[in-house]
């Protein structure tokens, strides 16, 4: 199973990338955990400064950027 986390504070882009993270496992038939981490103390430490930014299995992958389904899919094989 994937751990997936979409690292933002709850801005219209940060809930726009969980949304297209549901939505890329849910197509790529992947079982993933997915969840925000909204804390500024918990996004601090990951070493990222922009947001919105998508981990996947405790590495950072996207920075500042809502990615498209078709893009997180590439991150999750």
């Amino acid at each position: 199973m994937k751990h997936i986390q979409i690292l933002g504070t709850g801005c219209p882009k940060c809930k726009q990338l969980f949304a297209n993270a549901e939505a890329a496992a849910k197509t790529a038939g992947i079982e993933a955990k997915i969840e925000k981490v909204e804390k500024i103390m918990e996004i601090m430490k990951f070493g990222v400064m922009s947001t919105p930014a998508l981990v996947v299995d405790g590495t950072v992958k996207s920075v500042g950027k809502v990615l498209s389904p078709g893009e997180i899919q590439k991150h999750l094989a």
